[in-house]
C-alpha cells in the first residue's frame, strides 16, 4: 500500500500547504507537477443512466417513512470509514437503514427528509467527484486515484431518483435547522454533533424502531435478494466439501477461506462471521476463531452466508460428516435434530404466532433427550416449563432475516418475537443440540458432538417456501451428496 502526500484539509488544499506524511519519500510538490495535474484529462461523465432496480421500491420505504412522521426532518446517515490499523480502514458497509432507504451503498451519504406540506422531500447528500483544481484527487487519502472513482451528484441522481447534494454542506446546514428532527444516530459522529441540542433519544429510538419494523415484511424484491443469497451460499457449501481434505491438511480456516472466495464471487461479502466449527467446536455457538483441526470422524458446523450486492444475507447451517459417512451415534443427534426442525418449518405460517415454531421444535428436542435418559423422571411438560432442554438446545430456534443477519433487531416485542407472522416475513428456523467436551451428565460417548441445522424460510400467502432448499437435510441425503462432490 502506498504512502504519498496528502492536503490536510481537502476542501481548503488551495488555501494551506500540502502537508507531508512522516516519512514520505517526496519532500515536496514543484508548482510544475501539481499545475500539470489540473489538466488533460478526460471528460468521464456519465449521462443517460437508468435508475437502479429497486428505485421504486426505496421510493415507496420513503413514502411510508414520511407518512409515519409528518412534519418532522428525518435524517439517515450511511456512515463513515471505520479504522483498521493506522491508517487502513475496514472495507465499508452502509448502514442498514439508509441503504434500505435509497439503494446506495456508499460512505458519508446522508439521506435527508424535508418536511412539506404534502409530506417530505427526499435529498441525499454524497461526496461528490474529487476536486481536481486543489489537487485532492491524487493527494487525498480517500482521493479517487486512490481509492477509484466515485459517481458525480448528478450522476447519483439518475440512479437513485432522489435530488443529490454535496454532503460537506451538511452538518453545518442541519446546525442552522428548526423544527423537530430525528436521526438515526450513532453511524456518523458529524451528524450526530451537529443535532446533538435538536434531537433526544427517545425520539430518535422510534426513528429506529419504525425502521426495524418496516423491514418485517419483504417485498418481491427484497425476497429475490435473499432467494440469490440462498442460492450462492448453497454453492458455496458445495465449494467447501469438495476441498474438505485440504482442510484436513491445514485447519478450519481452509473452510472459513473457501466459502468466503464464494462470497466475494457472487456477492458483495460475508453476511457475518463464517463459523466453520469442527469436532468439539461445534458446541460453541459462534465459534469465528476457525483455526482448529479438521479431522475424519468427527462433525463440521457449517454456519455462513452470502451477502448480495444490494446487502440481503442468507444464514443457513449444515452439520456433515468429515468423512462422508455418520457414525450411529452422531446420526441419532443429526436426527432428533432433523425431526425438530421439521416440526418447526411445519410451524412457519401465515396466521402463526412467531413463538409457534421454536416451541414445537424445543418440544421435539425435549422428547429426544428425556428418551435417552438425559432429564431424569421428569416429564417433558414439567422440562418445557422449567426449560431444563437449554442446557443442551443453548438457544432460540431462529430469528428475522434480511439485510442483518439478526435483521428488524430493534422491532417492538410485541411486533416481532409476540408478533403474528405475515406473507412476506423471512426467517431462520435453526434448532441444535450441543453436547459440551466437559459435561459430566452425558455419556461420555455424547461429549464434543454439535449438531445444528438452518435453513431460510419465507411464509407465503399458503404456508411457507424453503429458500435453502438446494442443500440436502436429511442424513441419508447429506451423505449422498457429499458422495457425489467428491466424486
Amino acid at each position: 500500500m502506498s504512502d504519498e502526500l496528502t492536503p490536510e484539509n481537502p476542501e481548503t488544499a488551495e488555501a494551506e500547504p500540502i502537508k507531508q506524511r512522516k516519512n514520505g519519500l517526496y519532500p515536496g510538490i514543484s508548482e510544475e507537477l501539481a499545475e500539470s495535474m489540473k489538466s488533460g484529462w478526460a471528460d468521464t461523465e456519465l449521462r443517460g443512466l437508468e435508475p437502479i432496480a429497486q428505485a421504486g421500491h426505496t421510493a415507496a420505504r420513503r413514502a411510508a417513512l414520511s407518512a409515519r412522521f409528518p412534519g418532522e426532518r428525518l435524517v439517515v446517515p450511511a456512515g463513515n470509514l471505520k479504522t483498521r490499523s493506522n491508517d487502513t480502514e475496514y472495507a465499508f458497509r452502509a448502514s442498514t437503514e439508509y441503504a434500505y432507504l435509497t439503494g446506495d451503498r456508499t460512505q458519508d451519504g446522508v439521506l435527508v427528509l424535508e418536511p412539506t406540506a404534502g409530506g417530505h422531500t427526499a435529498t441525499v447528500y454524497l461526496l461528490p467527484r474529487s476536486n481536481r483544481e486543489n489537487g485532492e484527487f491524487w493527494l487525498d487519502g480517500q482521493g479517487e486515484l486512490w481509492v477509484g472513482r466515485r459517481h458525480s451528484l448528478a450522476e447519483a441522481e439518475q440512479l437513485l431518483g432522489v435530488p443529490a447534494k454535496d454532503v460537506r454542506e451538511l452538518p453545518a446546514a442541519l446546525a442552522e435547522a428548526t423544527g423537530p428532527v430525528r436521526n438515526v444516530r450513532g453511524h456518523d459522529a458529524g451528524i450526530d454533533a451537529a443535532l446533538t441540542d435538536k434531537v433526544t433519544a427517545e425520539r430518535d429510538e422510534e426513528l429506529r424502531v419504525f425502521l426495524s419494523e418496516a423491514r418485517l415484511v419483504k417485498d418481491d424484491f427484497e425476497v429475490a435478494e435473499l432467494q440469490k443469497a440462498c442460492d450462492a451460499t448453497a454453492r458455496g457449501f458445495e465449494d467447501v466439501v469438495k476441498v474438505l481434505d485440504k482442510a484436513e491438511a491445514t485447519s478450519e480456516r481452509y473452510i472459513e477461506g473457501t466459502f468466503f472466495l464464494r462470497a466475494r464471487v457472487e456477492g458483495n461479502d460475508i453476511g457475518y462471521g463464517s463459523i466453520c466449527a469442527a469436532g468439539p467446536h461445534a458446541t460453541t455457538l459462534h465459534w469465528v476463531r476457525n483455526d482448529g483441526p479438521v479431522r475424519p470422524g468427527e462433525l463440521l458446523l457449517l454456519d455462513a452466508g452470502v451477502e448480495t450486492d444490494e446487502l440481503y444475507t442468507a444464514d443457513v447451517t449444515r452439520t456433515l460428516p468429515i468423512n462422508g459417512s455418520f457414525t450411529p451415534l452422531q446420526r441419532k443427534i443429526y436426527d432428533a435434530v432433523y425431526e425438530a426442525q421439521e416440526a418447526g418449518i411445519a410451524a412457519v405460517k401465515p396466521g402463526a404466532a412467531f413463538r409457534d415454531f421454536h416451541d414445537a421444535a424445543q418440544r421435539v428436542l425435549a422428547e429426544k433427550l428425556a428418551e435417552w435418559g438425559l432429564l431424569g423422571d421428569l416429564s417433558v411438560e414439567k422440562v418445557l416449563e422449567l426449560g431444563l432442554q437449554r442446557r443442551w438446545t443453548l438457544h432460540g430456534t431462529g430469528h428475522m432475516l434480511g439485510m442483518d443477519v439478526h435483521d428488524c433487531a430493534a422491532a417492538r416485542t410485541e411486533a416481532y418475537v409476540n408478533g403474528i407472522l405475515e406473507p412476506g416475513v423471512c426467517l431462520t428456523v435453526e434448532p441444535g443440540l450441543y453436547f459440551q467436551a466437559d459435561d459430566l451428565t452425558v455419556p461420555e460417548e455424547y461429549r464434543g458432538i454439535g449438531v445444528r441445522i438452518e435453513d431460510d424460510i419465507l411464509v407465503t400467502e399458503d404456508g411457507n417456501r424453503n429458500l435453502s432448499d438446494k442443500l440436502p437435510r436429511r442424513a441419508d441425503e447429506v451423505e449422498a451428496w457429499m458422495a457425489g462432490l467428491k466424486g
